[in-house]
């Protein structure tokens, strides 16, 4: 892309847009049926309290991104404040939750497409598992620009079903006011126990907040407007995630969402269940836009994983392979390859819960370590660095990493540390050798920053927003 700029100058607004476009996804299709399964209604309160810990990480992320303008988030803040080894356990372990998130959006796929044949038998299901990863990583490696066309084009398709399921939910429960009150009682039926285990499934939900931190010389005043941006953000997907689960909650009973594997398809059938042609229309408008939807975010997934294992590579910490570009399409082919082999084996043998909270446990050592990254980090400043809110965020942030970790299972910790310590041997291998400086520099340039930025945030939710915006100062201009 020759000649692409961005703004140095982004404002609260661009890096709102940034915060809101990049964590709402496939995600609200998939953990909605999980908080009934667990708690019934009252896991309207778990989406409240995952989006407060949310918010306090995020402002964690934003200090250390001011501190370290630099492009690999988790990676660079552990590697500045504790050396290699730290830096690498924790690119590691977001490469690992990365990875394993690619192998949750098969399964999601599968599930609501199942909707419409509820018969797939499991080989079936791993044919259309198979297709689907096959067709996203051949769009990747063709390259990111087929891939940026493809993904635009489902993000386009996912916002038109979750406006229709809300607006068509909330005519249905004005509508049918009793039975709206009773699919809400008992708000309780489960009691509190499974809090943290909802908790868990919820919170993968709000990932992906981390995009809204970048270099901080790229926004306007960052020490105020990404902590600003950051609340502000994740206040407004808090209410859209609120309203979307109310709405849920409102039209269908929570023991039957409990057991759907299409929840907001079953739900939308459901309240236009008096009208035949409706039902089928409504049905197809929200199952067909949930798998356009799982199916962006998977390509999106892919196209983050592929580049972080790049730059790993190219700092030397990582097999040179995933390093290696393809003459012809300049991707990293190898690293797409690898990863959508592997997430698709992941996809066949694994259930849908148990990935997501494996991959949520390896995103809270990422969080955990960069939450603590501020203090060593602040301390390198020259001058010094103020952090904003005191060390009680950095303090509370690590407090809400533990809590993340210590609620997934004594199984999944236990893998998650083995797999961890599995790195070991390859940080041994290839930490001795020399970092592959042309392609770092090319990869780590401004140019190449601002690029990929320009690309990734063309691709937010909320990109039609600012292009309206930078349409009328153009406008304005002329």
């Amino acid at each position: 892309m020759p000649g692409v700029t961005l703004r140095s100058d982004l404002t609260l607004f661009d890096v709102t847009n940034l915060a809101v476009g990049a964590i709402i996804g496939a995600d609200i299709y998939v953990a909605s049926s999980f908080g009934a399964q667990y708690l019934g209604p009252a896991s309207l309160v778990v989406w409240v309290v995952a989006g407060a810990i949310t918010v306090v990480l995020a402002l964690c992320f934003s200090q250390c991104a001011a501190m370290l303008p630099r492009v690999g988030g988790p990676y660079a803040y552990a590697k500045e404040a504790w050396g290699s080894y730290a830096g690498f356990t924790v690119g590691w372990s977001l490469w690992l939750a990365e990875w394993i998130s690619l192998a949750v959006f098969p399964v999601a796929f599968t599930r609501y497409l199942m909707f419409f044949y509820p018969n797939l038998g499991w080989i079936p299901q791993t044919i259309v598992k198979v297709v689907f990863v096959l067709f996203l990583a051949i769009s990747n490696i063709v390259g990111v620009r087929a891939a940026g066309k493809t993904n635009d084009i489902l993000t386009i398709i996912k916002l038109t079903p979750l406006v229709f399921f809300v607006g068509a939910g909330l005519i249905y429960m004005v509508a049918n006011p009793f039975q709206t009150v009773s699919n809400f009682s008992p708000f309780f039926p489960h009691g509190t126990d499974n809090f943290g285990k909802a908790m868990v499934l919820i919170f993968w939900a709000y990932a992906g907040f981390e995009i809204s931190t970048i270099p901080a010389d790229e926004i306007r005043d960052p020490s105020k407007t990404i902590p600003k941006a950051i609340a502000l953000g994740i206040t407004i997907v808090t209410i859209f995630y609120l309203t979307t689960n109310f709405v849920l909650f409102g039209v269908r009973p929570w023991n039957q969402l409990a057991s759907d594997t299409a929840p907001l398809a079953s739900a939308t059938t459901a309240m236009l269940s008096s009208n035949a042609t409706l039902m089928v229309i409504g049905g197809a408008i929200v199952g067909v836009g949930a798998l356009f939807s799982v199916a962006g975010s998977d390509e999106s997934g892919m196209i983050g994983t592929s580049r972080l294992a790049y730059a790993l590579a190219a700092d030397g910490l990582f097999p040179r392979i995933f390093a290696k570009v393809h003459k012809r399409f300049n991707t990293p082919y190898l690293a797409i390859l690898v990863q959508a082999v592997t997430a698709l084996l992941a996809s066949i043998i694994g259930n849908l819960s148990t990935l997501i909270e494996s991959s949520v446990f390896f995103m809270a050592v990422a969080y955990l370590a960069t939450s603590a990254s501020v203090f060593p980090l602040k301390q390198h400043m020259k001058p010094k660095y103020h952090i904003q809110g005191g060390p009680i965020v950095p303090i509370l942030g690590i407090i809400l990493s533990i809590f993340l970790i210590s609620q997934c299972t004594m199984t999944q910790i236990a893998t998650g540390i083995i797999l961890l310590v599995a790195g070991i041997p390859i940080y041994i291998k290839y930490s001795p050798k020399r970092e592959m400086t042309e392609i770092k520099e090319a990869f780590l340039s401004r140019d190449s920053v601002l690029k990929r930025a320009y690309r990734q945030e063309g691709r937010f939710l909320a990109h039609a927003l600012r292009h309206l915006k930078r349409t009328e100062k153009l406008v304005e201009e002329n």
